[in-house]
């Protein structure tokens, strides 16, 4: 009989072992299911959206609308991406000081977290360029010497062959490429600020906008060598002619009223 109800219990116990390993499993399962996970996202994203909304309306919906239609004083936000939010915002650039031919660059008054606020108010408007990622704007395999001839092939028109920066039409001006980050470089030739013209994957891949950063950082650092000598500046043929020009003409005049004065008091003698 003792036997007997050992055998009984057996079942039993199994049973029970059973029922508590699937309730186990159940509760792991519940913590990290993916539509927790995705729920969870869904609400982070709703909040940063709610308080980038607030921070629009204070310091962004003068210009731009209250709902980013655009306005006589500030064009459409609806489409141009976190990533114009992030250059635009993080450079400084926005909020404007006053309206003009040129949004200069300045101190930005906004943190980090709230300049990713703002970015997912303005991407819930409209799809468009999105924050690129640290590995997207990385230069560790870049080519160099490929950037610098795809920087003079499509910038240097305005920007000077190292990135000084150069005058348009009208007041506009490129602005110097030196000190900019490789993140607002690369959001830069995403989004087109201002005069500048996008240049989207499509047309100039990821690869080649590395290649591109990697070279301004090259020449615009204590990497970059002038065997020509002075540089004055790095700003081109023009400046360095007209020193030459202003200088060299300098010394010939000076030099040939020496020459005069000595010819001179040489036949009093």
């Amino acid at each position: 009989m003792k036997k007997l109800s050992a055998r009984r219990r057996h079942p039993l116990a199994a049973f029970v072992v059973l029922l508590f390993a699937l309730a186990v499993t159940g509760g792991l399962y519940a913590a990290f299911s993916p539509s927790e996970a995705k729920a969870d996202d869904s609400s982070a994203q709703s909040l940063a959206i709610e308080e980038g909304k607030k921070l629009y309306s204070v310091g962004c919906a003068s210009c731009h609308g209250t709902g980013g239609q655009g306005t006589s004083d500030g064009p459409s936000l609806v489409g141009v991406g976190s990533a114009a939010v992030d250059f635009q915002v993080g450079t400084g650039r926005m909020p404007a000081q006053q309206p003009g031919a040129q949004v200069p660059k300045k101190k930005n008054i906004y943190s980090d977290a709230e300049i990713e606020q703002l970015a997912a108010y303005i991407s819930s408007l409209g799809a468009g360029p999105v924050t690129p990622t640290k590995s997207q704007y990385s230069t560790d395999d870049a080519d160099v010497a490929k950037g610098g001839e795809l920087f003079r092939t499509n910038c240097a028109q305005c920007h000077n062959f190292a990135g000084k920066g150069g005058a348009l039409t009208n007041g506009k001006y490129a602005p110097s490429l030196e000190g900019v980050s490789k993140k607002h470089l690369y959001e830069a030739m995403q989004t087109g600020p201002q005069n500048m013209p996008s240049f989207p994957d499509t047309t100039m891949p990821e690869k080649n906008k590395q290649d591109i950063i990697a070279y301004l950082d090259t020449v615009n650092s204590d990497k970059s060598k002038t065997p020509g000598g002075l540089e004055l500046g790095g700003l081109g043929p023009v400046s360095e002619g007209l020193f030459a020009w202003v200088f060299g003409m300098g010394a010939l005049i000076v030099l040939t009223i020496w020459v005069a004065a000595r010819t001179a008091k040489a036949k009093k003698s």
